[in-house]
């Protein structure tokens, strides 16, 4: 084979494409049809409460259009991280709508079930054997940090993914994956070199991302021996020699060195070439194998949220915001303490948009402030019910604390909604970022095989 063709539809599935798109990209004949399911970026509400970030609806509507081309034309469909974070419910959310999508439209095909999901028991058996390495400057992991997490999930390389091409499976639903990982797994699969095939899944993660006009669309990208062919679908978008080397930026702390799981993919040698004013032709990228090694991603329960928004426009108000926002912490901490909630049982965090809402602390212009504030008043506590006490008397503080030169009696904050109150629920925190050498690289990452249509 001289080429190796794979198609994204999207930066996530769930984010959309235009049909249009996906019919021109298969008029190109490709032997992929793929998307990345989902990302760290939405935080880490998705992991622990094991929801997806896309609406189920938007999840379903892009399945189906991608299941019915890869079956109509033959090309394999496979899929990253599904359903956002790529835990088991997210894999088994996406797996069920493939079921039923087959059974609706007709449908027959091989499914692979790739799971990234890792019991508390099996991490533990890893803690202190020199297998586990903290990213970032995080502490070592402990074992209170493997026991309390609600979920774990490993970031699956492309190994598991070959080996469930290898058995056949015309359709591949992955848990957590390195997000260029499917694809590379794809052209290595295909007899590729690592080097290019790695280049490519870069390329392909985010869909047509690395096209001008920015947008959720689809592009192609053909492997051969010696680089990749980038081309957007959508005849409105184009892709450039900026706009490529630009995108193999994306997501890393060097700008040309990319960790991934058993190598380092190199790309201080690449060369950029546009062979039409839409195709970028992309060379010299090199790959060096390295130990193999996995990342670790948990969620944990930090607690319960509550939160409201207000705002204002008084002058006089904004003039002394900070010193009125302390007064607001103070008598909420008095208010509290008098129905026997403590400080140490609540957070609260009162940003403030208009002023430094975006950046806090690290704002540069600490004098810069408009003509009207909003406020998003925020309250994580151990149970729902102390948060939406504590928030009940921090909204009350917003709108009657008094304040030298107030000229209006009656309340300082115009709200948008009524009830002003709202319950947050469960709130998460992100507490592994470590990395796991495996022997194996499919060892943590069960396949399943079955049968749909």
């Amino acid at each position: 084979m001289n080429e190796f063709r794979m198609l994204s539809t999207s930066g996530i599935l769930g984010y959309g494409f235009p049909e249009a798109s996906l019919a021109a990209g298969l008029a190109r004949k490709p032997h992929v049809i793929g998307v990345d399911g989902g990302s760290v970026d939405p935080g880490p509400h998705y992991l622990g409460s094991g929801k997806p970030f896309c609406s189920p609806g938007a999840i379903r509507r892009d399945l189906r259009l991608m299941l019915n081309a890869a079956i109509s034309t033959g090309a394999k469909l496979v899929i990253g991280t599904c359903g956002g974070a790529g835990g088991a419910p997210h894999l088994e959310l996406v797996a069920q709508m493939a079921r039923e999508i087959a059974e609706e439209d007709g449908l027959a095909f091989k499914l692979a079930l790739i799971h990234a999901e890792q019991s508390s028991e099996s991490i533990l058996g890893h803690v202190g054997s020199g297998k586990i390495a903290a990213l970032g400057g995080v502490p070592d992991l402990s074992e209170d940090v493997v026991t309390g997490a609600v979920r774990i999930v490993g970031m699956m390389g492309p190994e598991p993914i070959m080996k469930a091409l290898d058995e056949g499976a015309q359709v591949v639903l992955a848990g957590r994956a390195s997000d260029p990982a499917p694809w590379a797994a794809c052209a290595i699969n295909a007899g590729f070199p690592p080097a290019p095939s790695w280049y490519a899944g870069k390329m392909l993660e985010c869909g047509a991302t690395p096209a001008i006009p920015k947008g959720h669309d689809c592009i192609l990208v053909t492997v051969r021996e010696d680089g990749v062919e980038c081309e957007p679908a959508n005849p409105a978008r184009r892709c450039t020699p900026l706009s490529i080397a630009n995108h193999s930026l994306h997501e890393n702390a060097s700008p040309i060195f990319h960790l991934e799981p058993g190598g380092l993919l190199d790309t201080s040698a690449c060369t950029f070439e546009a062979v039409s004013d839409r195709t970028v032709v992309v060379r010299g990228m090199t790959w060096v194998a390295r130990e193999y090694t996995v990342k670790l991603e948990a969620a944990e329960l930090v607690g319960y949220r509550a939160f409201t928004v207000c705002g204002t426009r008084d002058p006089g108000l904004i003039g002394i915001i900070d010193t009125f926002l302390q007064t607001v912490r103070q008598n909420t901490a008095d208010k509290s303490a008098d129905l026997g909630i403590l400080p140490t049982d609540y957070v609260l965090s009162i940003r403030v948009y208009g002023a430094n809402g975006v950046m806090g602390s690290r704002e540069p212009k600490r004098n810069s402030v408009g003509h009207e504030l909003g406020f998003l008043v925020d309250v994580v506590a151990s149970e729902q019910s102390v948060a939406n006490a504590v928030l009940a008397l921090a909204r009350t503080q917003m709108l009657h604390t008094d304040f030298d030169g107030r000229l209006c009696r009656e309340g300082n904050m115009a709200f948008p909604f009524s009830p002003s109150d709202q319950e947050g629920g469960a709130v998460y925190r992100f507490s592994m970022h470590h990395t796991l050498s495996l022997d194996d690289p499919c060892e943590i990452f069960p396949v399943e095989y079955e049968m749909v249509g």
